[in-house]
């Protein structure tokens, strides 16, 4: 009589899925080595015979898992558990190998934000892509998106989260936070700000701005006649979609050819909104919701150049 199959017979025949080669890619082009020297003197050593820490590079990878898949604190324990491929990234082994469970992750995730770490992880990718000649630091391309906030009261203060507002965009009224960033030519974010969803995206230019770009794209909310001269008199180009009534075609199309460029704004917020699903805060605040975008985006830029960064 023929033996009954076990999982683990099944599971070394699996086909490498799309999870698994994207989670294969980003292990090889995050560097890792940096990363973990930002987040390792606020990590605590171990000490005497007591209960050993997490490995750092442990919860820096479930960290990054909680980016790229949506997670929650009990989801990635629970994902952990049920995923073969985020278990090989992160390196453990169910039933084998402790695994951290939610509150160790969530604790995890609030030394990052105590120490605005995620800043600045988002700082050193910036550093690598520089010094590996990806950012293209001639103009700059600066849009907002709004992240939509739960506006319900059904809850235990029975408001809504003060740090965050309501805005109308077109006929539809949203409730969030807004996040604003500066990319160069090519879509890669080199500065990021958060505000509320009511705050005008132009308040917020001089924070998108790295200071050495000749060229500035945006769209119509970014335009000033005065901020267009001041570019003009100083020898840099404004490239700003114009706004007002009965334009002439002139400006018309000129509208039309800046859009061209100024669509690369568009694909780390393709990335981190659509392919990530950051379209609704996970937190109450700006700060919480403030460093998970430092994170996500700090990841979208390692995404967008991967296929440069893998070795050959």
């Amino acid at each position: 009589m023929a033996t009954q199959r076990t999982f683990a017979d099944f599971s070394l025949a699996i086909k490498p899925t799309r999870r698994a080669q994207f989670l294969a890619e980003m292990d090889q082009v995050i560097p890792w080595t940096t990363l973990l020297g930002v987040i390792a003197p606020h990590y605590p050593a171990p000490e005497g015979a007591g209960r050993r820490p997490i490995p750092l590079a442990t919860m820096l990878r479930i960290y990054f898992l909680q980016q790229w898949f949506n997670l929650s604190d009990p989801g990635a324990e629970e994902a952990l558990h049920d995923s073969r491929a985020m278990a090989q990234f992160v390196g453990v082994a169910p039933g084998i190998d402790t695994i951290p469970d939610e509150t160790t992750i969530c604790k995890f995730r609030r030394r990052l934000e105590d120490h605005d770490l995620p800043a600045q992880l988002f700082a050193a990718v910036g550093a690598l892509l520089e010094a590996k000649g990806l950012f293209v630091r001639s103009g700059t391309i600066v849009d907002a998106t709004i992240i939509d906030a739960p506006s319900s009261t059904k809850n235990a203060t029975k408001t809504r989260d003060p740090a965050m507002r309501q805005t109308k965009k077109g006929n539809q009224w949203y409730f969030g936070m807004k996040i604003h960033i500066g990319t160069d030519t090519q879509g890669l974010v080199h500065s990021l700000c958060t505000t509320n969803a009511a705050a005008a995206d132009i308040t917020q230019l001089g924070h998108l701005l790295h200071g050495t770009e000749r060229t500035l794209y945006g769209d119509k909310a970014y335009w000033t006649d005065d901020d267009r001269r001041l570019w003009t008199d100083e020898g840099r180009c404004y490239r700003v979609q114009r706004r007002g009534k009965n334009l002439s075609r002139r400006w018309e199309r000129l509208n039309v050819a800046r859009s061209r460029i100024r669509a690369m704004v568009e694909h780390p917020f393709l990335v981190v909104k659509r392919l990530w699903g950051f379209t609704k805060v996970r937190y109450r605040g700006l700060a919480k919701n403030t460093a998970r975008a430092y994170t996500a985006f700090a990841l979208a830029n390692l995404y967008r150049v991967r296929h440069q960064l893998l070795p050959t």
